[in-house]
């Protein structure tokens, strides 16, 4: 098994994350630990505006958005919130 990849927040991620209510902050380290650290290609490849970065569902409007710097096995969380401008 390969080595987790590290997981940095964006200071725009961390206010994201502050206004999610409790069970969603768990189910976003879950997602996080379980999924995005051992595998940060399982996300949907976006395109456009945010090409490059991947997105993981959190519920049916708010998304984890998140890029990688695959030369240091780091993932960068750069949203965690409504892509529906709420």
């Amino acid at each position: 098994m390969s080595e987790k990849w590290e997981i940095r927040f964006t200071k725009q991620a961390k206010k994201d994350v502050d206004l999610l209510p409790p069970k969603l902050r768990q189910k976003l380290r879950a997602i996080l630990v379980n999924t995005v650290a051992n595998d940060p290609y399982a996300g949907k490849k976006l395109l456009g505006d945010l090409a490059g970065s991947y997105s993981i569902r959190l519920t049916h409007k708010d998304r984890l958005v998140y890029s990688l710097d695959e030369a240091n096995r780091i993932v960068y969380v750069e949203r965690a919130w409504t892509h529906y401008g709420q």
